[in-house]
């Protein structure tokens, strides 16, 4: 495809302060291509240099590998929650599903003040009031885009306008022209793109792809491409690995677009996951080890194989092929690209995520400075997966703490060298555990979290029972 990504001020993005940087590209652009379902080692690019396992063994992504070689990855990144809809909310708001009390699918949101809370598209505006906005694909809100003050998007899509059907035909291999709507939802992004570039205004694009969430389906081509490959040891299914394949071609298609609208210098294009991938393909493989192998379990749990994702950011000052192993989360773009665009100030108060642009240009080390000390993430209900059972997880430094809420029960792990989460240190640091849980519970009861009761399960919804709060 030609692609040739040209990061600014490389030679000095150690030395230069973020806000130095920033003054080169005044307003810069911001594409979000967020994609749903994709496990933290579903691509070709290892997250963690060097280690394999971080990697698909059979999945191939070559733009993503690109935009890797040109930007920076995080091995320790995660979403908010581990399914769609209060990791989608945490983005946009830079708050925890927690103090949203947004902890599920399909709940009622009415609570949420969706057209007063200071969205990513609003906080831009702020900065550059020429800034423009723009949503295609899936939204899995319960609000429209232009709500939280997209001017432009694909409406409240879910995943049924995506093409998942609840039944067990979606775990089976289909093919289509046009599968996901990936190639409609690109497509839009470029028409996006070419208008901005037209008007002369700088813009946040998000791009949230439906793929690779179920159902599985695949341009012929990629399933003929596919199935000539070997396939790997943790990942086999030919189906799922064509459709991967085709959504790192849209990716590759955006990157082209920007080449060609000579953006590239001016732009900052971050790749996420919602939640982590899920943790085997019915009918495909008995579930005796998770497909996000080493990491624990998948989406649905807090476990790391829920919630910790691919994340990829390239722009200008970012050093090429970098590597960050601070503990980010979805929560952190909205502060990080308000202080990208120069508008560091213009974040509002009782946010959950903080700002890691500086980590962006100073190699990545380092750990963040959170307000309320750690990471939250919340899952009051049974949900019929793996753990199956009410919990909290607690990120603080490299320990994570998992706290049950049926029966106070408590696990500690040192996620610096057991991201599979299988030393449980509790009884042997009993001092850290009993930190780390008052710290959990208290930032539970400071932001009113929904609190589990007996009967919340995944699909079981009675909605009301999450008034009560700690």
């Amino acid at each position: 495809m030609g692609w040739r990504w040209v990061a600014c001020a490389l030679v000095c993005c150690f030395s230069c302060s973020s806000e130095s940087t920033r003054k080169l590209s005044p307003s810069p652009n911001f594409i979000l291509v967020l994609v749903d379902d994709q496990a933290w080692n579903g691509t070709s690019v290892e997250m963690t240099p060097g280690v394999a396992e971080s990697a698909s063994d059979f999945h191939e992504t070559p733009h993503l590998e690109t935009l890797a070689a040109n930007g920076m990855r995080f091995s320790n990144a995660r979403a908010c929650a581990p399914v769609c809809a209060p990791s989608r909310y945490s983005i946009q708001f830079g708050k925890s599903p927690a103090r949203m009390r947004m902890i599920r699918v399909g709940m009622d949101a009415s609570h949420i003040p969706h057209d007063e809370w200071w969205s990513i598209a609003r906080v831009l505006r702020n900065i550059d009031s020429n800034y423009v906005a723009g949503h295609f694909g899936k939204w899995g809100m319960g609000s429209n885009p232009e709500t939280l003050g997209f001017d432009q998007s694909d409406g409240p899509t879910r995943n049924a306008d995506g093409g998942f059907v609840n039944n067990v035909t979606q775990w089976e291999t289909t093919t289509r022209e046009d599968p996901k709507k990936i190639r409609q939802v690109t497509q839009r992004a470029e028409a996006f793109l070419d208008s901005c570039a037209k008007e002369k205004r700088p813009f946040f694009l998000q791009v949230s792809h439906y793929a690779v969430h179920s159902s599985i389906e695949s341009t012929d081509s990629s399933l003929v491409t596919m199935k000539s490959r070997q396939t790997g040891e943790r990942h086999k299914h030919v189906g799922f690995a064509a459709m991967t394949r085709d959504l790192d071609q849209s990716l590759g298609q955006i990157m082209d677009k920007l080449e060609e609208l000579h953006l590239v210098n001016n732009t900052y294009l971050i790749y996420m996951s919602d939640n982590g991938g899920v943790p085997n393909i019915p009918g495909a493989r008995k579930y005796t080890q998770s497909l996000n192998h080493p990491l624990q379990a998948g989406k649905w749990d807090a476990l790391e194989g829920g919630v910790r994702v691919p994340l990829i950011v390239s722009g200008p000052g970012v050093p090429s092929s970098s590597h960050a192993s601070c503990h980010v989360w979805g929560a952190d773009l909205l502060p990080t690209i308000a202080s990208l665009a120069g508008g560091k100030h213009h974040v509002p108060d009782s946010l959950d995520g903080v700002s890691f642009s500086d980590a962006l240009f100073s190699g990545g080390a380092g750990v963040l400075e959170r307000p309320q000390g750690g990471m939250a993430f919340h899952v009051p209900y049974r949900n019929k997966i793996a753990l199956n059972r009410p919990h909290s997880a607690w990120i603080s430094g490299n320990y994570k703490l998992l706290f049950f809420h049926d029966d106070g029960e408590v696990r500690l792990f040192d996620l610096s060298d057991d991201i599979g989460e299988q030393h449980n240190l509790a009884v042997e640091a009993p001092d850290v555990t009993e930190e780390l849980t008052q710290e959990l519970l208290g930032y539970l009861s400071a932001v009113h979290a929904p609190r589990w009761q007996e009967g919340i399960t995944w699909k079981n919804a009675p909605f009301k029972s999450f008034d009560s709060v700690h």
